[in-house]
């Protein structure tokens, strides 16, 4: 499947512990297509909450197109996202029972449509993100060593 990354919300993998992954579709108005396709598109705050068997994404910025006029979006408007019935209620029961949130990965297009990756995610303490810090700098030592020639 051919896919075209536009953004990858990079503080969630700092803040989160990711365990599951699901592709949803995005329900947008007017020009906000053609801001994506810009790579004019934020998802550093955002976050996704269910309501009414409905999931929504919140604070997703799509700058507004430049030969928009009239017909332009507002920015920070919530965004229905498309999943199945049964996908929204194994994330909502696990939310309940066990803590998870819902947060938006990446964002990328699919065959013309503009769909997002959402993750059921917990949020780590500090030490998890010293953890994570200290193993990222030991993999770069190990792959730098490894390069040099003796």
């Amino acid at each position: 499947m051919e896919r075209k990354i536009v953004t990858t919300n990079r503080k969630a993998f700092h803040d989160y512990t990711i365990f599951e992954k699901y592709v949803a579709g995005i329900v947008l108005t007017g020009t906000e297509i053609k801001s994506i396709r810009k790579n004019a598109i934020n998802l550093k705050d955002s976050f996704c909450k269910i309501e009414d068997g409905e999931i929504f994404l919140y604070n997703c910025h799509i700058s507004p197109y430049e030969q928009g006029n009239r017909y332009n979006h507002k920015a920070d408007r919530t965004r229905k996202l498309l999943l199945t019935k049964k996908e929204i209620l194994k994330m909502l029961g696990k939310i309940k029972k066990d803590g998870y949130t819902i947060v938006p990965l990446e964002v990328f297009i699919s065959r013309g449509f503009a769909k997002v990756e959402i993750g059921l995610a917990k949020g780590k303490k500090l030490h998890d993100k010293r953890d994570d810090i200290a193993k990222k700098s030991a993999n770069r030592e190990m792959e730098r060593a490894s390069k040099i020639k003796w």
